[in-house]
Formats: C-alpha cells, sequence, structure tokens
C-alpha cells in the first residue's frame, strides 16, 4: 500500500455517492460492481481547471470534492480515490501511469493514471477515470485477450516492454494509452496533475470537457458540442447558451453550478489573471480564461 494515501475514508459516504449496496469482499465480481458503479455515478470533467481552481490529490480533498460535493474530475482525481477505496476493502493494489495516445498525434508524457488489481494470484486493469472511452468495469491485464464491455471491444497489445490498451468500436482498433509496470507514487501524480491543468498546452486548459460512462449511455460535451450515444447510435447537439451549459451539465452529468457560472468562450478574464489569452483546440481558437459566478 502507498502510505501516501492513508487518510481516513468515509467508506460509507463514498458508496452512497455511487449508489452501491451490495458485498464488500475482495473479490472480482464486487471490484466489477465497484468500477461500474464508480464510472456511472461520477463522471469525468475538467471544469476546475476552467475555473483557476487548485486541483487536490490528498484523500480528503478528493472526498470533499467527488465524493460530498457531487462533482467529478480527471483521471489522477478518480483512480487515487478509486485505489484508497479498493485497498480499504483490502484488494492489492498498483498505481501505474501512462502516456494518452488516444486523439493524438504526438508522444505525451505519462499523465493518465491507472491500476493494476491482483486477486487469486491474477493481474486486473482497473481505470474509473478515462472519460466516455474509458472502461465501464476492468478488463484482465492479459495480452492480446479481446473483452467485450457494452458496445466497446478492448485489448492490451504488447510493443516491447509497454503494455498498449486499445478499443474498438466496430471493426477498427484504436490505441488509448500506453504504459508499463512500474509502480508510481502520490508525489509522481502531483506533478503530471500539475502539468496538465497549467501547462498552456495542456488540453484540459484549451477544452471544457464533461464526459459519463453508463452501461446504456456513453455521453461526452466539449466545449460546446455534446455527443450522445447509445445502442451504437449517436445524437449530436450544440450548446449555444451559458445557460443551457448549466441544465446540460447538470441534467446529464449530475454537475451543479450557481446560477452565473459561465464557462463560454465569451467569459471574460478572471480575477486571478492578468491577462487574456488564447490557444488552438483543433480549428477553433478557445480562449482559456473561463471564470465562475465570484470570478
Amino acid at each position: 500500500m502507498d502510505t501516501e494515501t492513508t487518510p481516513v475514508l468515509d467508506l460509507a459516504a463514498y458508496l452512497e455517492r455511487i449508489r452501491y449496496e451490495g458485498s464488500l469482499s475482495p473479490e472480482l465480481a464486487v471490484l466489477e460492481a465497484l468500477h461500474e458503479a464508480h464510472s456511472s455515478h461520477i463522471p469525468f470533467e475538467n471544469l476546475d481547471v476552467l475555473l483557476r481552481r487548485p486541483i487536490r490529490l490528498d484523500l480528503e480533498g478528493l472526498q470533499a470534492k467527488l465524493v460530498r460535493g457531487n462533482r467529478g474530475g480527471y483521471c489522477f482525481e478518480h483512480n487515487i480515490l478509486f485505489a484508497a477505496v479498493l485497498e480499504h476493502l483490502g484488494f492489492h493494489v498498483t498505481r501505474l501511469a501512462a502516456r494518452v495516445r488516444y486523439g493524438v498525434t504526438r508522444l505525451l508524457p505519462r499523465t493518465h493514471m491507472l491500476l493494476r488489481v491482483d486477486i487469486a494470484g491474477e493481474p486486473w486493469l482497473a481505470d474509473a477515470g478515462f472519460g466516455g472511452e474509458g472502461l465501464l468495469r476492468p478488463i484482465p491485464m492479459a495480452l492480446d485477450e479481446e473483452v467485450s464491455r457494452g458496445d466497446r471491444r478492448y485489448r492490451l497489445v504488447a510493443e516491447g516492454d509497454t503494455w498498449v490498451l486499445q478499443s474498438s468500436k466496430i471493426d477498427t482498433w484504436q490505441d488509448l494509452y500506453a504504459f508499463t509496470q512500474e509502480p508510481q507514487h502520490l508525489v509522481d501524480y502531483e506533478v503530471a496533475s500539475y502539468y496538465v491543468s497549467t501547462h498552456p498546452t495542456s488540453v484540459f486548459i484549451r477544452t471544457l470537457t464533461a464526459q459519463r460512462v453508463t452501461r446504456d449511455t456513453r455521453a461526452v460535451l466539449r466545449n460546446q458540442d455534446l455527443i450522445l450515444e447509445s445502442n451504437r447510435t449517436e445524437q449530436h447537439r450544440t450548446i449555444d447558451d451559458p445557460d443551457e451549459l448549466l441544465v446540460v451539465l447538470a441534467e446529464i452529468f449530475g454537475l451543479s453550478f450557481p446560477p452565473g457560472t459561465r464557462f463560454s468562450p465569451e467569459a471574460g478574464t478572471h480575477e486571478a489573471m492578468s491577462e487574456k489569452r488564447h490557444f488552438l483546440c483543433g480549428q477553433v481558437e478557445i480562449p482559456t480564461m473561463y471564470r465562475d459566478s465570484t470570478g
């Protein structure tokens, strides 16, 4: 166990947050059920980054935000919390780091967190923090073994000593991320989290996103574009009004913000910033100065 993540865990509050009432024995069926419940009820999102709020990775901060605050987060927030829960229940967890490949064409640093969970001598890949393309349930950590999870198939392939997680929606396989088996520590994630939440080339600085995966639906919001995927069909919707955005965040992703909170590109300069800057997100120039109702 990583002793850097051992403050008091409010397990009852966490289980209530993910609406889980089943067994808590450290066995595969429980890991699968907890993983699905977590992924279904705690969304992936980066809204605090755009509001220029610090991202806390300590367990108390994570519980205050994701559990008691009914918010979501990105991979470090999800998987640090999930790992703490699993270890509390007696699972053997190894924290790992990956280079994201999904949607990118250049080599990225190791800025994604995932988990290896060993059960009865068998390793499983658990990852509650990859968003709309991510796993609803864990998969065996075994090479070249295809596993169906809802409308997606997943597999792990080898590139030398590197493991690559791939997914397929129809026939084409795409890389999601690449990782090794080297254990990571909280300090490793703190450095990576600081990078993705502050570096001007980070996608989390340039793009508003909220994502949620359930057994029936994958919902992905990127900037103004909302995609709802169900039964292999997609519905696309453009969110033009900032008040409509707050409704979408609340109704689809379970994320409530005070009236007047603004994430739109038209929002003004945050009080903590002295200069308004813009960065390119695809072909659209996206201002990164977002504000909340107090900014």
